[in-house]
């Protein structure tokens, strides 16, 4: 299937797109590769430029951006125009702080007399970003902001639902005034990855997709020796303690689930209880998740939107299914969701045993996993029993408890008395199944530069 615009709240097709053909890619990848030989060299300053840049055409055609997230996979507007205003932050943030975190690392020597270490950050060259449909944007900048203040050259291949956003991208850097092939759309088939990780001038790969796509990816990246950084997605714990503040913790819990319709790889998937507040929370939590009102994407009064494609509902729908089948219990909440358009019923699962394909299944929509469990130490061991580990949370009145049990959970990414965010100034990465590497910060520009080695010295060959 080619790339496509389907508008989610009618499931209109909109537009096609073709694949780039296999000539296209190789010129593609040389062109980006051309370009960073002059990228490389142009200095911080103008880098930042580009980036403050775009930044600001974000900002000034907020709305524009925002429906073009509307339209092709549901995005609520107002949730849309959070994720236009987020990526305007993390480009500003590399284009402030990006240079110090690149600057010369001068290294002590055990004699003076033996010379000088400096580490230098240098760009590795052309990398690869493959980028899901769910945040259209931000995942783009995530990665893309970053490396190409670093040095590095991208080429983007997109999702194919979502062609329009990858165009937009594509003009805001076009139209910030970054050279020609530093930043590349590609419309390549995913059938193609292959190839374009085992041309030589590609230097790595970064992803944000499926474990399926990620145990693909990572092979040819392996065979390929290319380096590579990997977001898989997620079943993030909420784990709500006795001493909660109950009403705080369930206004996060529905929004931390419904957030983007429940597609968020950071979602409050997994609502782990103690037993003490289990009754009073899961009312009120049934509640809240009752309210929430269905409809058109564009309507101010929307909360929760259409999932991204009638493909994504068959698919939930079906997770569903194999749930129950395998003794989960399934309760469904508010009122019916329009038959038009890709929307699924927000849905409970309880009673979701170890042994139930559930227990370790990413639900991407609004489907809750509800766990009742005695104590904080059981609290813990469900939530680390998931094979994923992107992020968490934990509630509590006691924020050094929370800090504790926060500590005990294996995830990279922890949050107490809030569901698991994303900030510009916030590291971004996974543990176990959710994949490797990190993005954002310091940590994340580093992740395609090489800690090159210049040591000078002064001194008499031994023999």
């Amino acid at each position: 299937m080619p790339y496509q615009t389907v508008n989610p709240y009618t499931n209109e097709l909109l537009k096609t797109y073709p694949y780039a053909s296999e000539a296209e890619i190789d010129s593609a990848i040389e062109k980006s590769h051309e370009a960073f030989l002059s990228w490389r060299t142009t200095g911080f300053g103008d880098r930042s430029k580009v980036l403050t840049r775009a930044a600001e055409l974000l900002r000034a055609d907020k709305r524009t951006f925002a429906d073009v997230l509307t339209l092709e996979m549901g995005k609520i507007t107002a949730e849309a125009e959070v994720e236009v205003e987020l990526c305007a932050e993390i480009l500003d943030y590399f284009a402030d702080h990006g240079p110090g975190f690149l600057e010369d690392k001068p290294l002590p020597v055990k004699d003076a007399k033996e010379g000088t270490v400096t580490i230098v950050f240098e760009p590795l060259g052309v990398l690869y970003a493959i980028e899901p449909w769910n945040f259209p944007y931000y995942q783009v900048v995530r990665v893309g902001a970053a490396q190409i203040l670093a040095g590095n050259t991208i080429v983007l291949k997109h999702a194919e639902s979502v062609p329009a956003a990858a165009l937009a991208m594509q003009k805001l850097f076009d139209d910030a005034g970054l050279p020609e092939g530093v930043f590349t759309n590609l419309f390549a088939p995913i059938d193609a990855t292959a190839h374009i990780l085992a041309h030589p001038l590609v230097r790595g790969v970064a992803l944000t997709g499926s474990e399926r796509a990620g145990t693909d990816v990572g092979a040819a990246a392996g065979k390929n020796l290319k380096k590579c950084t990997m977001e898989l997605g997620g079943s993030d714990a909420f784990i709500v303690l006795e001493d909660a503040e109950i009403d705080k913790t369930v206004a996060w819990a529905v929004m931390g689930r419904h957030w983007n319709a429940g597609q968020v790889c950071t979602s409050a998937k997994r609502l782990i209880i103690v037993d003490d507040v289990y009754d009073e929370f899961m009312d009120k939590y049934r509640s809240g998740v009752a309210a929430l009102r269905a409809g058109d994407p564009h309507d101010p009064r929307t909360q929760l939107a259409p999932l991204s494609t009638q493909k994504a509902v068959d698919r939930l729908a079906d997770q569903v299914k194999s749930a129950i089948d395998s003794g989960a219990t399934a309760e469904t909440l508010g009122e019916p969701v329009p038959t038009q358009g890709a929307f699924f019923q927000p849905t409970i699962l309880t009673d979701v045993k170890p042994d139930n394909p559930a227990f370790q299944t990413e639900f991407f929509g609004p489907v809750s996993l509800v766990f009742r469990v005695a104590d904080e130490d059981e609290a813990v061991d469900v939530a680390n029993a998931s094979r994923f580990g992107l992020g968490g949370s934990v509630f509590t009145r006691d924020l050094v408890r929370g800090e504790r049990v926060a500590r005990r959970v294996e995830t990279g990414m922890v949050f107490v008395n809030h569901p698991t965010m994303v900030k510009s100034d916030i590291p971004f990465g996974g543990v176990k199944n959710s994949g490797y590497g990190s993005e954002l910060t310091e940590f994340g520009i580093r992740e395609f530069v090489t800690n090159k080695v210049v040591d000078v010295v002064d001194i008499d060959a031994p023999f």
